[in-house]
Parts: structure tokens; C-alpha cells; sequence
């Protein structure tokens, strides 16, 4: 080959390598984010709505963990937004006080019992009886009130840490609305009160994914046998498995360090994005 042959032939792959990413750059969607105030029975909740630029689309709710609304958070909804969905992070704790409640969510020690002490009347706010359920109530209310949102379609809903049970409770509230729920880490989903979540089952419609926590597995054993025993007698589709190399917490990315290790752990986090992915394409689209 001459070097004028091998000048031509580089020029045509890098051109050809170019065209391929000035049409990714044109195919990759505008995303939106809008700080919205939600009326509720308590109040007037803070949130984030981050949607598409263009057109309408299914609607998201994403329960957050014990540390709120905040940018870890944003940046999770405006991922999903990319992929197509409208999205809404309402937060938790706006009985108490306005997002973020946690300015520094890495500096939080869990050996620390004033940090622990926090997070109780935050958790007791949105856990207290009927609170969950008047929230999603409202919050899909506006969901479906919002031009962005393609009322057509099934409404989907994802929670992490203390929001693995409320996606259940928001799912049995508003049961002909949603039509996915997915729950990461989420603790006290089986609890031996009357108002466990898993006891739930029966008034929910929507396809179930419970990714589960080592710790927690190993703490609680029992539970991911009690899920698949409602769900399946409820007949709901409900797929639950254990991150066998991952602690509670694992999906977000500013989570603190527990005991010197890091908590974070992004293959995980990454296996679990798709397994929302695929859950949401096979039940929202």
C-alpha cells in the first residue's frame, strides 16, 4: 500500500468515525429540569420534575433514600429522562423542612449516634400512617397533569433504602395507574406488623423487581422467600434477587463510607440500572 493509499484510507475512517458521532451527538435527547412545588393533604412538597425537551412521555416516581432530594438524586432522574421518561423526585421529608436536608451526605457517619438520631423524625415523617399513600396519591396526580406525560402509558416508580417499601404502598394506592415498581436496598419491606408492605400484594397490578442487599439478605433471611410467596400468590410478577457483592446502599453514588469501606459499588449499581431499564421498556412503552 502507498503512503497516499493509506493517507486516503485513514481519512475515510476518520471521517466515517466522525459522521458516527455527530449522529449520536444529534440522536441525544434535551433534558429539562424544573424545581415544582406539589400540593398535597399536608402541604406543599419541593421537588424536581426533569422530562424530555420535546414531547410527552411515561411518568416516573422516584421514592429517594433517608438522605432526600438532592443532586445524586437530579442526576439520576435527568439519566432516566434521557432514556425517555418523564420523571419526578418529589422530597420525602417536606412536612419537616425543604431539600436538601443533607448539604454533605459523605461526611454522615453511621457509628455516630447524633448523625443516626437524624434520620429518625426525617424517616417517621413519610412512614407515619398514611402518609406514603396520600403522597403518591397526589404525586401522580401531577404526573398526569403535566403535558410531558403521556397519560396512555403506565406510570413507573423506583425507591432506594427507606423508598423500597413506599414504591409497594404507591403501587397498591394507585394500582391502575402503575404499571412498574422497582425497589433497591429497600429496607422493612417484610416486617411481622399488619401493615407490612409485602402484605400489600393482593391490590397491586404492576410488575415487581426487588434487588436485595448482602447485609440485609444476610440480617433478614427470610424476607426475599416471604416476597416471592405474596407476590406469587397474588399472582403478581414480581422478579427478586440478592447483589451477593453488594451492601445497603449500593446504587448511589455519593452514599458515605460504612466502616471505612466504601458503600457504592458501580457494577452493581450498573446491573441494576439495567434490570430497571429492561422493566420499564417491557411495561411503560
Amino acid at each position: 500500500m502507498t503512503k497516499n493509499e493509506s493517507s486516503r484510507r485513514d481519512f475515510v475512517a476518520l471521517s466515517a468515525t466522525a459522521g458516527l458521532a455527530a449522529a449520536v451527538s444529534a440522536a441525544a435527547v434535551t433534558v429539562v429540569e424544573e424545581k415544582v412545588a406539589i400540593q398535597t393533604p399536608d402541604g406543599a412538597c419541593d421537588a424536581a420534575f426533569i422530562h424530555p425537551a420535546t414531547g410527552s412521555h411515561p411518568g416516573v416516581l422516584i421514592w429517594t433514600d433517608a438522605f432526600g432530594l438532592r443532586p445524586a438524586f437530579r442526576d439520576m432522574a435527568k439519566r432516566l429522562a434521557s432514556e425517555g421518561y418523564s420523571v419526578l423526585v418529589p422530597n420525602p421529608f417536606y412536612r419537616v423542612a425543604k431539600a436538601p436536608v443533607f448539604s454533605d451526605v459523605a461526611s454522615f457517619n453511621f457509628q455516630n449516634p447524633d448523625d443516626r438520631a437524624k434520620l429518625g423524625p426525617l424517616m417517621g415523617s413519610v412512614s407515619a400512617p398514611g402518609a406514603a399513600e396520600r403522597d403518591a396519591v397526589a404525586y401522580i396526580a401531577f404526573l398526569d397533569a403535566q403535558r410531558q406525560v403521556d397519560k396512555a402509558k403506565k406510570i413507573g416508580t423506583q425507591g432506594y433504602c427507606m423508598g423500597g417499601p413506599l414504591i409497594v404502598r404507591t403501587a397498591a394506592t394507585v394500582p391502575d395507574r402503575v404499571g412498574a415498581a422497582a425497589s433497591f436496598h429497600g429496607g422493612g419491606l417484610v416486617t411481622d406488623k399488619p401493615g407490612s408492605p409485602h402484605l400489600l400484594a393482593p391490590k397491586i397490578r404492576a410488575h415487581m423487581y426487588f434487588g436485595i442487599a448482602s447485609n440485609d439478605d444476610q440480617q433478614q433471611p427470610d424476607a426475599k422467600d416471604k416476597l416471592k410467596e405474596a407476590f406469587a400468590a397474588a399472582k403478581v410478577p414480581a422478579e427478586i434477587e440478592v447483589y451477593s457483592g453488594s451492601q445497603h446502599g449500593w446504587c448511589v453514588p455519593d452514599m458515605p463510607q460504612r466502616d471505612g469501606n466504601p458503600i457504592y459499588n458501580k457494577p452493581d449499581a450498573e446491573r441494576a440500572w439495567g434490570k430497571l431499564l429492561v422493566l420499564y421498556k417491557k411495561t411503560l412503552s
